[in-house]
């Protein structure tokens, strides 16, 4: 165990621009110190705790992204916390074997026990953190460690197979393929350093032979994203990790966040929702708070631009000042904000400006359902595709080929990770062009139409194939044409009545589908355009149905798939809208 030198400057000096200041307390801090598990594996943390004695509240976070953050940890223990930041299973120092999901549950509550019993610690502890820190905080309070009192999960999902891997049956390929490339990195330094055998390799001929390394195979590193591809039903293996079965055995607050342009939206929303309707504890359903920002599952400038859009510093938020505020309340009993305050807030787009809300959905929604219609064709901008309140009549079916081989490309949205598709809100006017894309629009609103909560389509389609998929896509226009990017949704044809039991289309056949959009929160100011498109493709972000109905493991077999779009009196096409009243 290796001391760490007390604050330094340094430290100080790089929190100084943040809105979380320093506190008053110095701080110390032990590193590489072991934890053992109930199997015996030892996970390795670092603890920063302040120097003068007494016991304080515990922060815990678990990490595979590795612990060394003695920025936050030094901050957050100058306020009087004790804060242990640790690797995960089979991550960086601690030992074991990595795999997502599987061993976070046991590992927190024997982490967080541990730590409630160190002799600097008070016995109250907390969790923090966001994206698979947020997984590893919610997984840890299904087990309900008795010394666990709030976590601060951001950004995060509330399962794993829906909203995180797959999105109603399709893969969220770039996700999972760049996040599975990004954990690999440290699963094959690990590798190659048990497999290193440099005595053995000393003797070989001539002398440049020397091996160097031994390289794995991406499968001894990453056997999950395999996992993750094969298992592309909700079954057994991701209900081994379904949080949202376990919200009515919790007994924490948590303060949930999430960005309207985040890939874990719809899990961030549904882990509020689910705690406070079903939490174990009248405290615990109680103590649940909901923030929503313009945020995407990356950073942002400071002035607060996303993608191409700027949404002002308002938009910005210090995440170690909102742990702090949120401790404060939950671990040492101050009547901050958290006190008083409306549980739910969201950051309305278009307008730009935070406001408080009692709950989500808002209670006030009145769904309101925007017809399709078309009377020639609404393939591209060039078509004459129309969003109305009227109820459709006698209306031709809209047609297009989706080719496989030529997917609609992915333009922003919720994206993670990697700088080739970056995420957040960008002009979708670059797929506006294709005939296989039905573009459908309003008239020029006469006033500002607000839209906040749950976004729906009800499709009445037919395919010539035995399986193929439909997206649909909300954009906001303005005067000049920008098309902004609002949210997005996909329906995988086999698993349009469960992801648990797929069930092949007929060919020819005419199906309502239900496209969920998750949710948004935005001011279509007057002069602006609401704008719907509809295709069969949104590639990267999901994977391309080869229309062939196989299995996705190990299909290169497509074929092109005719499509046939109702919107008529019998089959009412609609976007359903949450507008709340002005």
């Amino acid at each position: 165990m290796k001391v760490i030198a007390s604050v330094v400057l340094a430290i100080a000096l790089s929190r100084a621009a943040a809105a979380a200041e320093m506190g008053e307390h110095r701080v110390t801090a032990e590193s590489g110190v072991h934890v053992k598990m109930r199997d015996g594996v030892t996970l390795m943390a670092d603890v920063y705790r302040p120097q003068e004695p007494g016991q304080y509240p515990v922060l815990v976070q678990r990490t595979p992204y590795n612990r060394a953050d003695p920025g936050t940890g030094v901050l957050l223990a100058s306020h009087g916390y004790v804060v242990v930041l640790q690797d995960t299973r089979g991550r960086y120092e601690s030992e074991g074997d990595f795999y997502p999901f599987r061993n976070e549950a046991r590992d927190g509550y024997d982490t967080i026990e541990w730590a409630a019993a160190l002799a600097y610690a008070n016995g109250r502890v907390g969790m923090f953190g966001g994206s698979y820190v947020g997984a590893t905080q919610m997984l840890a309070a299904t087990l309900r460690p008795p010394h666990l009192e709030a976590i601060f999960p951001y950004v995060t999902g509330s399962e794993y197979y829906e909203g995180w891997t797959y999105q109603s049956g399709a893969l969220m390929q770039w996700f999972t393929s760049s996040w599975a490339s990004i954990l690999a990195e440290d699963g094959v330094r690990r590798a190659a350093a048990a497999r290193s055998r440099w005595p053995e390799w000393a003797d070989a001929l001539p002398v440049e032979s020397f091996r160097l390394l031994d390289l794995p195979s991406p499968a001894d590193v990453a056997s999950y994203y395999r996992d993750w591809v094969q298992h592309e039903r909700s079954d057994d293996y991701w209900g081994a990790v379904k949080v949202s079965e376990h919200f009515g055995e919790m007994s924490v607050k948590a303060l949930h966040a999430g960005g309207w342009h985040d890939l874990f939206l719809k899990g961030s929303i549904e882990n509020y929702r689910g705690l406070h309707d079903k939490a174990a504890t009248p405290e615990a359903r109680a103590g649940q708070r909901l923030l929503l920002g313009p945020w995407c599952h990356g950073g942002m400038s400071a002035e607060g631009q996303i993608g191409d859009v700027v949404f002002g510093k308002d938009a910005v938020v210090d995440f170690d000042a909102l742990a702090l505020e949120w401790f404060d309340y939950t671990l040492k009993d101050e009547a901050n904000l958290y006190a008083s305050a409306a549980p739910v807030r969201l950051f309305v787009m278009g307008e730009n400006r935070w406001r408080d809300e009692a709950e989500f959905p808002l209670a006030r929604t009145q769904y309101t359902k925007y017809f399709l219609h078309s009377q020639k064709a609404p393939n591209s901008a060039a078509g004459d595709g129309a969003l109305s309140l009227e109820t459709p009549r006698k209306e031709p079916p809209a047609l297009f080929e989706y080719d496989p081989a030529n997917p609609v490309r992915t333009i922003g949205g919720r994206l993670c990770c990697g700088e080739a598709t970056k995420p957040g809100p960008y002009d979708q006017r670059p797929s506006e062009s294709r005939s296989d894309v039905l573009v459908f629009t309003t008239p020029a609103l006469a006033k500002d139409l607000e839209v906040t909560g749950y976004v729906r389509v009800e499709l009445y389609a037919a395919t010539s194939a035995v399986d193929t998929d439909f997206t649909a896509l909300l954009a906001d226009v303005d005067a000049s044409g920008y098309a902004r990017f609002l949210t997005d949704g996909i329906v995988r044809g086999r698993y349009r009545a469960s992801t648990e039991q797929g069930e092949l289309l007929d060919p020819g056949r005419t199906y309502k589908l239900d496209i969920d959009l998750w949710a948004t929160s935005n001011v279509f100011k007057a002069g602006h355009r609401a704008r719907l498109y509809v295709s069969s493709s949104n590639f990267p972000r999901f994977n391309r149905n080869l229309n062939t109905g196989e299995a996705m493991l190990g299909s290169e077999r497509m074929i092109k798939a005719s499509q046939r779009l109702y919107h008529d009196a019998e089959r009412p096409s609609a976007l359903i809208l949450p507008v709340i009243p002005r």
